[in-house]
């Protein structure tokens, strides 16, 4: 006799496989979730496979609009980053995952959900508070806090065993064991020989930009139109895009025949320790990196540093710990969008061998910049006279604190 339903958010690859046919064991009927969020997968044989373990259902969701206009556009316009490297790719497409997954849950009568992840890692805490934001009820089944589980799973090769006693077809092998993630923003690489932060990652091992190093050895140029923000149009060579996720998609492309996007890291963890993972994030680098630049030209000074130093890294930080669905939450993505009501224009740019380069922006519409205020050629905008007093202004307690220095003995000094 059953014990219920329970919805697996199924990735097709080892660990979930392996998950899939321990739930049933269990006696757990299981409706196998795979969310379409970008990543390159055959979702025609992730069902067969599924299937073929024995899953109930196999439901395929679609997300791959709301992940770009809700989340990853959202995090261009904040200039979102974790420890000012990682550009938080894993981490934008869990709230997206959880939402899909629990209305498929419910849909399909789910008593409990469950997933893949390490009891050591920061997922685990991304989707459960999710599903517990967006269904307070629900029953969470996470293996990989279940002694019966780890215990009977001490390791990948245990997994691998496994998978090959139920002959369950996995791409990892004992060869090549590191994890992978997936999805439209990036890829992450994670275990096996990387857990040694010395060790330099194998060519083969990264999947989706070309190495550097072989990339084209001519500079590609494009232009990004930005709105209110947002990324509204790609200009290419040969094609000019303004479908969100076309948009996205054919950045993506183009960083990746460039070699644009890798980087290779020690991170903090959420919950506690230090982690080494490398990352492709190839179209994200580029459209935050010129939004980065439209902004020098068009955001006000004061509203672009209270944005940099409250909301940039609080939202980074929200939603790298998995409070997406929280108070706090809901509250800095709200401070986002009035920050950027001003940034409008167009940056040019060019990608070459790992590097991007910016070659020029321009706004028809933010009148921040003046070119002739700035000029050091012509004396216009105000005169150079008042600068006198500004600097006497200035200088007030600049002087109070040198007469104090002296008067102590004290020698300023570098």
């Amino acid at each position: 006799m059953s014990k219920g339903k329970v919805c697996l958010a199924y990735s097709g690859g080892l660990d979930t496989s392996v998950i899939l046919a321990w739930l049933l064991e269990q006696g757990y009927e299981v409706i196998a979730f795979l969310a379409n969020i970008g990543q390159e997968e055959d979702f025609e044989a992730a069902e067969k496979k599924a299937l073929a373990i024995g899953a109930t259902k196999f439901v395929v969701v679609d997300v791959r609009k709301e992940f770009v206009e809700k989340v990853c556009f959202p995090a261009i316009q904040a200039n979102a980053v974790y420890e000012n490297v990682y550009l938080l790719g894993t981490s934008l497409a869990r709230p997206v995952i959880a939402q899909a997954q629990i209305k498929v849950a419910e849909e399909n009568g789910c008593f409990a959900v469950s997933h893949g992840c390490t009891g050591k890692g920061n997922d685990q805490v991304r989707f459960e508070l999710s599903f517990y934001a967006l269904k307070p009820d629900v029953v969470v089944i996470a293996p990989w806090r279940d002694p019966e589980f780890f215990n009977r799973f001490a390791g990948r090769n245990d997994l691998l065993d496994y998978a090959a006693s139920k002959n369950i077809p996995v791409a990892q092998t004992k060869a090549k064991p590191w994890s992978t993630d997936e999805n439209l923003a990036h890829i992450s690489f994670e275990a096996g020989i990387l857990e040694n932060p010395d060790t330099t990652p194998p060519k083969d091992m990264w999947k989706l930009t070309v190495d550097p190093t072989d990339a084209p050895n001519e500079p590609e140029q494009f232009s990004v139109v930005f709105e209110k923000g947002f990324p509204t149009k790609l200009v290419l060579k040969n094609k000019t895009v303004t479908d969100p996720v076309e948009l996205f998609t054919e950045a993506n492309a183009l960083a990746r025949r460039n070699g644009v996007g890798r980087i290779d890291i020690v991170e903090n963890r959420f919950i506690g320790i230090k982690s080494r993972g490398c990352y492709e994030t190839p179209g994200l680098t580029i459209l935050r990196s010129t939004h980065i630049d439209l902004e020098g030209l068009t955001l006000d000074r004061e509203v672009r540093a209270i944005r940099d130093q409250f909301v940039t890294p609080t939202w980074a930080k929200i939603l790298y710990n998995g409070m997406y669905f929280t108070p706090e939450g809901e509250y800095v993505r709200s401070m986002i969008q009035p920050s950027q009501n001003t940034v409008n224009g167009v940056v040019r740019a060019a990608c070459y061998k790992g590097s991007i380069t910016i070659l020029g922006r321009y706004s028809e519409t933010e009148k921040l910049y003046d070119e002739t205020e700035s000029s050091m050629d012509e004396l216009t905008g105000f005169s150079p006279e008042d600068t006198s007093g500004f600097i006497a202004v200035q200088a007030i307690r600049i002087k109070k604190y040198g007469e104090a220095a002296r008067e102590k003995g004290t020698t300023l000094d570098l």
